[in-house]
């Protein structure tokens, strides 16, 4: 944090929105390069229902909330990082940078700083398909993430429910783990006739009617009911979610998206407004694995640094 006069709001070289690995990681590159640096968080992960975290490097099986703990700490061991639970609000160009306005969550103050430099890694709103009890199973016998996941699930009686053009290749996909998967469409999701007879050459079956909920007891997953009341036997599952960025603070900054609505960047994670950086899933494509996520931030964090410092790329060489 730098020097300030009476009635200005704190200043920072880099503020960054979002406290998950991508954000942390960022962070944390940040503060071992002397920069000060402010992480504001929301304290609402979209992976809080789940139970264990797979697939990072000397971490596997971690709580993810106890790895954003674990993260938070860290970059708060150095005198120079801060991390602070708020809901970021506003982003505006101000003089020299931006001014970031956030409300203070969890019975933190709200916030009202200005920053160099900006780094979004608030990554994606999920919305789960529209049935009564999926919640009730999500996190613990459905998940989202197959590479995460499916290595728990492998062998067992497996469901895919989604709504989306890409189920086939999910199925695909997890048909590495096990052989008994059906395939659930809720009457939305579409599967070509041809991918259709691919699964089944895997033994994968495609249910197209309309589910009426998931069933179970004492929190087991037994089966996908349908809206005609045949009930299919299941042991645990995947569904695939939509996802959308969650970018509404950002909305009256002239950003760069896709169709999608991801923020636009170069290959080190640089936006269209100088200043603002994308790290993890605010950028393409989107979700996914946690340790992708952490080395995205560290990317970006060498991008910012080297930025601030002046330099500059050109044609893939840095210059002065």
């Amino acid at each position: 944090m730098t020097e300030r006069r009476a009635g200005e709001p704190e200043s920072y070289e880099v503020v960054v929105i979002g406290g998950g690995p991508a954000g942390l990681s960022a962070a944390l590159n940040l503060v071992r390069a002397r920069r000060s640096v402010l992480v504001i968080d929301s304290n609402r992960p979209r992976n809080a229902a789940t139970l264990l975290a797979h697939g990072f490097l000397t971490r596997d099986g971690v709580p993810p909330l106890e790895l954003r703990k674990l993260g938070r700490d860290e970059v708060e061991s150095y005198d120079n990082g801060e991390v602070v639970f708020a809901l970021a609000q506003t982003v505006e160009v101000s003089e020299g940078g931006y001014r970031i306005r956030a409300s203070g969550v969890r019975g933190a103050a709200d916030l009202d700083v200005v920053a160099e430099t900006v780094v979004i890694a608030t990554g994606v709103m999920e919305t789960l398909p529209a049935l009564p009890s999926i919640r009730a199973y999500y996190g613990t016998h459905l998940h989202s993430c197959v590479e995460c996941d499916a290595f728990e699930k492998a062998d067992a009686a497996l469901a895919l429910i989604g709504e989306t053009t890409d189920l086939a290749e999910r199925a695909l996909l997890l048909s590495q783990w096990s052989s008994d998967l059906i395939v659930f469409t809720n009457g939305v999701g579409q599967v070509s006739d041809d991918d259709e007879r691919t699964l089944a050459r895997l033994g994968v079956s495609v249910e197209r009617r309309p589910i009426d909920d998931l069933v179970g007891e004492k929190g087991v997953l037994s089966g996908v009911r349908l809206a005609d009341g045949t009930v299919i036997g299941r042991e645990g599952g995947f569904v695939r979610p939509l996802w959308s960025p969650s970018l509404g603070f950002a909305d009256d900054l002239d950003l760069d998206r896709d169709d999608h609505g991801f923020l636009l960047t170069d290959a080190q994670g640089r936006t269209s407004l100088p200043g603002i950086y994308a790290a993890g899933e605010s950028a393409p494509p989107g979700p996914q694995q946690l340790i992708v996520a952490a080395g995205a931030g560290a990317v970006v964090a060498g991008a910012v640094n080297r930025d601030l410092i002046g330099l500059a790329v050109e044609r893939g060489a840095a210059v002065l």
